[in-house]
């Protein structure tokens, strides 16, 4: 028991700790591919002390929600973290990482911070949060449809019974398991708010989406969502990698070397991760607003394709 606790915290600390540094190396990436110097990786870092050491400054008209809901974001993403296989499956709370729960506490998040952008009744909060929920009815269904997609060929919903059914190679090559991930990539960009669906780096009004519901944050507030959206970044990757890329996770009660063995491949796959989402939003540009839709909607069909698949052949 008391070793299994002490994995599920190292694992809940690991992605608390590595969050920012995810943040900074697609940052670096980016900076690097357009010839700059960039930040350092340990910016993020730097960035969140900055902003715990400064006075929050509230609106005179802001309501308790207001001030809530940057902890209720960031403690729902941090839940959902945790709950994801990462270097070990099977762990003390592994009973509860279900993907419908991990995609309801995500979503629990996204209506926390639409509430909090309303809030204030700022125009610049109540545009980031109407768009940011219309790209979520589109978003949501997709997810949906890829957690029944994964679960009709791993047989559960849970996400240490999918890693281990995904890394014993008894699913072989599937149709419907490319169309789930490339879903998944696309869903994984519009809820990150990452490029082409939203560009983190800029604040203009026209297009911005996550950053205009965060306009009136400051101090530890902003901190709070700053290191949730990293936290959530990280969650889409982990769930990427225990889905489509097992390989090196280890069994839970397998021991302390192969824990490490699993930390090691999963930091390995993690940079991986972050180093092709770099390359990525520098080689496509962003799309307007009222294209994202059409976006998603592509998202939402693949997964529903792959899904008709399984039921039409149990081979594909």
């Amino acid at each position: 028991m008391i070793p299994d606790l002490i994995a599920q915290l190292a694992q809940m600390a690991v992605v608390l700790a590595l969050a920012p540094l995810l943040t900074g190396l697609v940052r670096k990436v980016k900076a690097r591919i357009q010839r700059r110097r960039g930040p350092p990786l340990i910016q993020p870092y730097r960035d969140l002390k900055r902003l715990l050491s400064k006075e929050a400054v509230v609106a005179e008209n802001a309501s308790w929600l207001f001030r809530v809901a940057p902890y209720v974001v960031f403690a729902c993403t941090w839940v959902a973290a945790a709950l994801v296989p990462t270097f070990a499956t099977n762990l003390l709370f592994s009973w509860s990482g279900d993907l419908i729960v991990i995609t309801a506490l995500l979503a629990s998040a996204r209506v926390a911070q639409a509430l909090a952008g309303l809030d204030v009744g700022t125009s610049f909060g109540g545009i980031g949060a109407s768009r940011d929920v219309m790209f979520a009815t589109l978003a949501e269904p997709a997810m949906v449809m890829i957690v029944f997609c994964v679960a009709l060929i791993a047989g559960s919903t849970k996400l240490s019974t999918i890693a281990e059914y995904m890394a014993s190679g008894q699913v072989g090559l599937r149709v419907s398991l490319a169309l789930a991930l490339v879903a998944l990539l696309i869903v994984a960009l519009a809820e990150n708010a990452r490029i082409p669906v939203d560009n983190p780096a800029t604040h203009l009004e026209l297009t911005m989406v996550h950053e205009a519901m965060v306009l009136e944050y400051s101090g530890r507030h902003l901190a709070m969502i700053d290191l949730a959206a990293s936290l959530k970044l990280l969650v889409y990757v982990s769930v990427i990698i225990c889905i489509f890329l097992p390989f090196g996770i280890a069994v839970s009660g397998a021991g302390p070397l192969a824990y490490l063995s699993g930390v090691g491949a999963w930091v390995v796959k993690l940079a991986a991760g972050g180093v092709v989402l770099g390359i990525f939003e520098m080689s496509i540009a962003k799309m307007r607003v009222f294209r994202v839709p059409n976006f998603l909607g592509a998202a939402l069909m693949l997964a529903l394709l792959g899904l008709l698949l399984l039921f039409v052949s149990r081979g594909m």
